[in-house]
């Protein structure tokens, strides 16, 4: 579903009118990439799902644009979420970018005159201490449906494009350049062919960024910009900087450029925004400083102005022109505020009036009178971080701005907005599952605080109901208490949080200052803490050192002197900045692993490029960095080997040193030797993580800045793994697979789009044996689970609510054809005895599928309005699944049921309703918890592997009343069943009766009579409400019954209730009182009338068989359709 609305269209100060049209959700999960990114996935496991699940909380944003023209429609672009839009005033969001090898995104520009042309500039576009860069700029032609690589690959990071308001296929971009290295792809560039070529027009050397640029609307050969002297320093929070920027004018369309310096300071930084109703009237947000040099971009901020193109500039509190302004005016420092992560505020003039003004800080303020006096919009305690404003110019009351917590729309001028918790764009640093079930997936997200997200919802949807924040630090890492999942320990930059979820306290707990000091107080942005796997009371936590609680953080101890580089050489890319720059010991511990094998063997890895382990528990620490890693690589993540104490995996990354290549490393031996192992893996993006899997020995994962990687031989080939996720910097990878979770997930926590399941990893286990396979091969299931889909009440939750995905339903079956197969294909699963409990097929198919094409089917209801699913609007029912006979990997999934016996499709059940995933009511039993076998038959061979079953660990309903309820559901099923089959005989004799015209009529219809007595016409109809009790007097009446008798057994897994139990009595009763008048039309009736139809000298009329239930197809839930 797309990201739902929460507010109304009048909440937000806009009347239903003035959206035009009303529009069903689209049956595509926002939360799904583009298809196209699965295509290169090898076929062994093309079919596996990466699942978003949240939290549904918005991340940092910096790129914006909204369509005067079309005033409901809006683009944000996130820092690493993809470019999404809205058309509905911000109430949903859509990604657009999901298909593309980038989703670092920081500058999109529609063309004025064609809303359809859009430009993106890919990389963050603000410099910050934690970033991702691009691949250049984009250019859409059809509103974002399809996108086209432009150019400015080496740029990195694009903070600003500027498009003619008359001419789309001019424009400028404002190229900031490689934020960690000089580089001369950076600076102003101009296209005047729509991006097929790019100039650079404004430019000072490789260490001076284009920072802004703006063409003025009513004169486009105007042409203002700002270039910036920056670069991040290796060292977190540290940068070199200097006055070498300014602000520039340029009078004939970008060839020449003039310095703006009248009235300003000496330029350190610039944000500009031009006035569209006064020409003349422009204003800088400045970082200035009167000397000559500034070490840093910090300087002294204030907002100027100009009211004569620039060539002159006041303080606009002070500018002469200003209602109120006098020359000793008090400046108000609220809105020069820097944003939280020291980013420059943003300004925006309002286009109808020179002297509105919004500044983006901290807080999101407005001046009515050019800057004298101030008042808040918009903000919170803490600080929302508004990072860019846009404003219509045809109607002033729209706003939109978005901040470190997503994307906002006002229709009323600010007095009331939409919200950012509709936006899955949560940055999330690490990702840390607890033991509780389902279990809970934890971490920071950047700027706003943490959350632990349920891996799956009873509500059939990962919704707001299912996360909850754990007042960890936002760059920190959860811990959860691995004997008590309520307690949630969490990583500060120098403290440890303790959180209990069952009194929502939260306490600090970490090491104690004075015993820190200076000397162990060294942190950066996220500090690893961890449980040991093998002493689950021992909790390991960093600093430059390690600490070592064991009384659940009570008391703390150092086990380790200071594990980073003690000296260093200054990194190449540092430039002309070296002299300034002193090497002493900086570094922090970034990497930490506990081995699962011995509790004494530690590895440590720091943020200046140094690997140390201990084999002792600390007592005694060894330096084994691998002499290529240079100073200041940041090694991200260690994972000590669950197979083999000696080895070790790391994962290096060298963004900090201005190399945007993948680094990892192994060692077999404790780290005497090393072995990079980077083969296959794409170049242009970091490393972030490597994980080993628990379960199978060479099997690895890995993460860089745009995605997964797997390899199958310990490193030495590595394969995408990116499947159908989005290209997004996934910052940290863990294996769910212990004897709690029953499961074997894969858990990606992405910077840009929260977590990611890649349900059942069990196949990539077995990937040798797949590929091997010279027909068909099928794959080991892992344990399945009998737990409900969902169980939201009656009224479901409305698709516009924003979710996250639940993972598929019951048994996932995975198998791989090695070549195109004829089919027929069929799955079967039997149980302990052999005896068939469900089978699929791939020849069961639905001619129209309502969740794959509605138009179509619109049609079929407009037609047939009892048709199935055309009782409630197309988008709740779930897509068609069949068998796929094609060559590669397929999963479908039982749903832990026998055979259906309905014989045709009934509407979506109301419980337990989910859109775009609603089955019918179920009309089987459950399979009981125990040992089944699945069997795969194609091409005329079969294949069979075991398949375990297994309660929800939640239920305690004892053995024996399980027993009891599955036996007596059983006993229903088959009754309904049998009383089907008989039913279906009966009426299939009736219809030939009803054929029959050389009977006498009176003898027939008696006859007739006596059939339909049992067996009357079925008449399909929309759901009713309750008519009260009646007794079953028919084959489908007590057929009804049973299953109606079934369905309030298993409703829960609970004893039977004496009201269940008497209601199987019942169904036995009437089936014998029906059964018994069947017989006797058997028996009797129907001998008399052969007699009569001989005596005619008619043959006799045969009893037609039992009529076995014909399967019907089967959706995405293994639900029968």
């Amino acid at each position: 579903m797309p990201i739902p609305r929460l507010l109304t269209a009048a909440a937000i100060g806009l009347t239903t009118a003035a959206f035009g049209l009303v529009a069903l959700p689209p049956a595509a999960n926002a939360q799904s990439p583009a298809a196209n990114a699965n295509a290169s996935a090898p076929s062994a496991y093309g079919e596996m799902h990466w699942r978003g699940i949240g939290p549904t909380r918005g991340g940092r944003a910096r790129a914006l644009s909204g369509v005067p023209s079309q005033p409901n429609v809006f683009y944000a672009g996130y820092d690493n979420g993809g470019v999404w839009r809205s058309t509905d005033y911000g109430a949903n969001w859509v990604p657009l970018f999901d298909d593309q090898p980038t989703g670092s995104i920081g500058a999109i520009a529609v063309a004025p005159s064609d809303p359809n042309i859009i430009y993106v500039g890919t990389g963050a576009g603000i410099i910050r201490p934690d970033l991702a860069t691009g691949d250049g700029v984009y250019k859409s032609t059809d509103a974002g449906k399809t996108w086209t690589h432009l150019g400015l690959r080496d740029s990195q990071m694009i903070a600003n494009i500027a498009v003619d308001p008359h001419d789309p296929n001019r424009l400028f971009v404002a190229a900031l350049g490689h934020p960690y290295g000089p580089n001369a792809e950076r600076g102003i560039f101009r296209s005047t062919d729509g991006g097929q070529t790019f100039q650079k027009v404004l430019y000072k050397d490789e260490y001076v960024s284009g920072s802004d640029v703006r063409i003025d609307a009513s004169n486009p050969n105007v042409v203002y910009a700002a270039l910036w002297q920056q670069q991040q320093s290796y060292i977190e929070g540290a940068e070199f900087g200097g006055t070498d920027g300014g602000i520039f004018k340029s009078t004939d369309g970008g060839s020449t450029w003039n310095k703006l310096t009248g009235g300003l300071p000496t330029v350190i930084q610039a944000n500009l925004s031009l006035s569209q109703s006064d020409p003349n009237t422009l204003y800088a947000m400045v970082a200035g400083t009167a000397g000559k040099a500034a070490p840093t971009k910090a300087g002294t901020i204030n907002l100027y102005k100009s009211t004569d193109g620039g060539e002159h500039w006041n303080l606009a509190a002070r500018d002469p022109g200003n209602p109120g302004s006098s020359p000793n005016a008090v400046l108000d420092p609220r809105p020069l505020v820097r944003i939280g992560g020291g980013d420059l505020p943003t300004i925006a003039v309002d286009p109808k009036n020179a002297n509105v003004v919004y500044s983006g800080s901290t807080v999101f303020w407005r001046t009515e009178d050019g800057g004298v006096t101030w008042s808040a919009v918009r903000g919170a305690p803490g600080g929302d971080d508004y990072q860019n404003i846009w404003i219509n110019p045809n109607d002033t009351n729209i706003l939109f701005v978005v901040a470190d917590q997503g994307a906002i729309v006002s229709g009323n001028r600010g007095a009331s907005w939409s919200n950012w918790y509709n936006q899955l764009t949560a940055a999330m640093y690490h990702v840390t599952t607890d033991d509780a079930f389902p279990y809970r997936v934890c971490g920071g997200q950047q700027d706003s605080g943490s959350a632990c997200v349920d891996s799956r919802s009873m509500d059939g949807r990962i919704t707001f109901h299912d996360w909850h924040p754990v007042n960890i630090q936002e760059y920190g890492i959860a811990a959860p208490d691995p004997k008590d999942p309520d307690l949630v320990f969490g990583s500060e930059r120098s403290n440890v949080s303790l959180y209990n979820r069952k009194t929502g306290q939260t306490t600090q707990v970490g090491p104690d200052a004075a015993a820190r000091g200076t000397e162990f107080n060294r942190n950066v942005r996220t500090m690893p803490i961890l449980w040991s796997p093998v002493d689950k009371k021992t909790l390991y936590y960093t600093s430059n050192v390690v600490w070592k609680s064991t009384d659940q953080a009570h008391s703390w101890t150092r086990i380790s002197p200071d594990l980073g580089r003690q000296a260093w050489k200054v990194p190449a890319t540092t430039g002309k900045y070296a002299k300034q720059v002193k090497p002493e010991p900086a570094g922090s511990i970034t990497a930490l692993s506990a081995s699962p094998l011995d509790a004494g063997v530690l590895w440590a890895g720091t943020d200046d490029g140094n690997i140390q382990v201990t084999t002792d528990g600390g007592a005694k620490w060894t330096n084994v960095t691998p002499a290529a890693i240079k100073p200041w690589t940041r090694i991200f993540n260690i994972e000590a080997g669950h197979f083999d104490k000696q080895t070790a995996y790391a994962a290096a990354n060298t963004m900090r040193i201005d190399d945007m290549n993948p680094h990892l490393w192994r060692t077999r031996d404790g780290g005497k030797t090393w072995t990079e192992i980077n083969n296959g893996i794409a170049p242009g993006a970091v490393t972030n993580t490597i994980r080993e899997d628990p379960r199978k020995p060479g099997l690895l994962y890995a993460g860089t800045d745009t995605q997964v990687w797997v390899s199958f031989d310990d490193g030495d080939h590595w394969e995408s793994l990116r499947l159908d996720m989005p290209a997004i910097s996934v910052r940290d990878l863990e294996l769910k697979d212990d004897p709690g979770c029953l499961c074997s997930d894969l858990i990606a926590g992405t910077h840009g789009r929260g977590f990611y399941i890649l349900d059942n990893v069990t196949p990539l286990r077995q990937i040798a044996e797949a590929r091997s396979a010279k027909a068909a091969y099928l794959f080991k299931p892992q344990t399945a689970v009998r737990i409900r889909m969902g169980t939201n009440d009656p009224t479901p939750w409305a698709p516009e609510l924003p979710a996250g995905e639940n993972p598929p339903n019951g048994a996932l079956i995975d198998y791989y054809l090695a070549t195109d197969m004829a089919g027929p294909l069929t799955i079967d699963i039997l149980d302990g005895a052999g005896k068939l409990v469900r089978t699929y097929s791939s020849e069961l198919k639905r001619a129209v599928d309502p969740a794959l094409d509605p138009a179509a089917y619109d049609k079929i209801c407009q037609i047939n309005p009892v048709a199935p699913d055309c009782s409630v609007p197309l988008y709740w029912s779930a897509r068609t699944r069949s068998m796929p006979t094609s060559a590669g990997m397929h999963r479908i999934s039982w749903n832990l049921r026998y055979q259906p016996l309905a014989t045709e499709r009934a509407e979506p059940n109301a419980t337990g309703a989910i859109p775009g995933r609603s089955s019918p009511p179920p009309s089987s039993a459950w399979a009981p918890a125990g040992e089944y076998t699945v069997r795969l038959t194609v091409g005329g061979q079969s294949y069979t592997q075991p398949l375990a079953l297994h309660m929800d660990p939640r239920v305690t309903t004892s053995t024996a009343d399980l027993a009891q309820n599955d036996k007596l559901a059983l006993e229903m099923y088959e009754l309904a069943r049998d009383a089907r089959m008989a039913y279906g005989q009966a009426h299939d004799l009736g219809q030939m009766v009803a054929k029959l015209d050389s009977a006498p009529r009176a003898t027939r219809d008696a006859f007739k009579a006596k059939i339909d007595a049992v067996a009357p016409d079925e008449v399909r109809g929309f759901r009713g409400f309750g008519r009260g009790y009646t007794v079953a007097t028919t084959l489908n009446g007590v057929s009804n019954a049973a299953l109606a008798a079934l369905r309030s057994l298993q409703s829960a897994d609970t004893a039977p209730t004496a009201a269940q139990t008497a209601a199987t009595v019942r169904a036995k009763e009437q089936w014998q009182a029906v059964n018994t008048k069947w017989d006797a039309v058997k028996a009797k009736d129907l001998p008399a009338f052969n007699a009569t139809l001989a005596s005619k000298g008619q043959p006799a009329l045969a009893l037609p068989p039992l009529r076995m239930i014909a399967p019907l197809p089967a959706d995405e839930n293994g639900n029968k359709q």
